[in-house]
C-alpha cells in the first residue's frame, strides 16, 4: 500500500468514526476514484441557488463535462445502488445540470451524466449512465 493511500485510510478512520455517514464516505471514494483516473473535478454536492437538486460530483474528463451521481451501499444490502436512480432523481440531476451549464457557459453537447456505485468496497463507474440526448436538457 502506498504512503498516500495509507493517509487517506487513517484520514478517513478518523472523519467516519464518530458519524459513520456512509454517503460521505462513498463521495470521497468516488471522488478518489475520478480523480486516479484522470478527471479533473471542479465541484462536489453541487446545488443551483434556488434549490432543485443537488449534483454529487461535476468534473472534467477531457472535452467532456460529467455530471456524476453517486450512490453507496453497506456490504449487506441486498438492493442494487444504481436502482435508487429512478425517473424523478434523473429530472432533478438534469434540471441542476441545466442550471450549472447556464452558469458555467458550458456547452450542453459535450455532457454525460455517470453513476458510481460502491457496494461491499467495490466501486463501479457506469459512463452515460443515463443518457442526456434521450431527455433534452
Amino acid at each position: 500500500m502506498s504512503p498516500l493511500a495509507l493517509l487517506y485510510r487513517c484520514a478517513d478512520a478518523l472523519r467516519y468514526r464518530k458519524h459513520g455517514d456512509l454517503g460521505q464516505r462513498g463521495e470521497d471514494l468516488a471522488h478518489r476514484y475520478l480523480r486516479r483516473r484522470g478527471f479533473t473535478v471542479i465541484a462536489r454536492n453541487w446545488r443551483p441557488p434556488q434549490g432543485g437538486g443537488e449534483i454529487d460530483i461535476v468534473a472534467w474528463e477531457g472535452e467532456t463535462l460529467v455530471f456524476v451521481e453517486v450512490k453507496t451501499r453497506a456490504s449487506g444490502q441486498l438492493s442494487a445502488p444504481e436502482r435508487d436512480i429512478d425517473a424523478e432523481k434523473m429530472y432533478a440531476l438534469r434540471r441542476a445540470a441545466r442550471d450549472y451549464i447556464r452558469r458555467a457557459g458550458a456547452d450542453e453537447t459535450q455532457i454525460r451524466f455517470d453513476a458510481v456505485t460502491i457496494s461491499g468496497g467495490r466501486i463501479e463507474h457506469l459512463r452515460d449512465a443515463f443518457a442526456a440526448r434521450s431527455h433534452p436538457l
